[in-house]
């Protein structure tokens, strides 16, 4: 179980969240201001920050910016500001989530699970993966849906790598761009698109009723988690 920081201005949102993360075995701590935040992530030893953008003395993306210089802390940012800039530029700065309020209490776990899980396994040496029917094998440079091997070139086997490496997390367009085409083409979004839409097709997934790849538009996509 983790140590989970709270950090939101909201004292219903806090109780509300508590009740939730400790119903699930986990720590939460909790903080109402920025200054709070900082001096929490510092010293309270958290494995993941849930941060809400609206806090009463600072921005919770100078928050952020400021808490990345130092940690590399999962961060889901938590806030009622649901527009795309927002998510956006949150996202840039360092999270790794975006939920919008009013918010499904299971969908916020479930990213929360995967947050936590994606940590847990970050140091380690994956060479293989299996999700559903789908195996990759990155030594042998292999996928396999169902036992029927897929055909992909080098760049769609590196992309769908990414993707399932993070399963059930969101993996944004500026991410899958860098890590895969490098910092020069961070802003090629129809480069991405294209891809993906070679990926779904070579998966037999449709992009209006997926089964594999989930579009978060305008931000990036989510792996299927099982």
């Amino acid at each position: 179980m983790a140590r989970i920081l709270v950090i939101d201005d909201e004292d219903q949102i806090r109780r509300f969240l508590r009740i939730a993360l400790e119903s699930e075995g986990h720590t939460v701590l909790e903080a109402a201001t920025g200054r709070e935040a900082i001096v929490q992530a510092a010293t309270g030893a958290p494995d993941l920050l849930v941060l809400d953008l609206g806090l009463p003395d600072r921005d919770g993306k100078d928050v952020l910016r400021d808490i990345r210089t130092w940690s590399n802390l999962p961060v889901l940012v938590l806030s009622v500001r649901a527009d795309e800039t927002e998510k956006v530029a949150a996202l840039d700065l360092g999270a790794q989530d975006y939920v919008a309020k009013p918010f499904g209490t299971r969908e916020l776990l479930a990213r929360l699970r995967a947050l936590l899980r994606d940590r847990g396994t970050e140091q380690q040496d994956i060479s293989r993966i299996e999700i559903g029917g789908l195996i990759l094998d990155v030594a042998a440079h292999s996928a396999h849906l169902d036992t029927q091997a897929l055909s992909l070139t080098p760049k769609e086997f590196q992309l769908l790598w990414l993707l399932a490496s993070h399963p059930g997390r969101l993996v944004t367009q500026r991410m899958a761009l860098e890590k895969v085409w490098g910092a020069a083409h961070a802003e090629d979004s129809q480069y991405l698109r294209v891809f993906i839409r070679q990926l779904r097709t070579k998966l037999g997934d449709d992009a209006t009723d997926p089964v594999w790849i989930f579009t978060e538009p305008g931000i990036g996509y989510r792996f299927r988690e099982s």
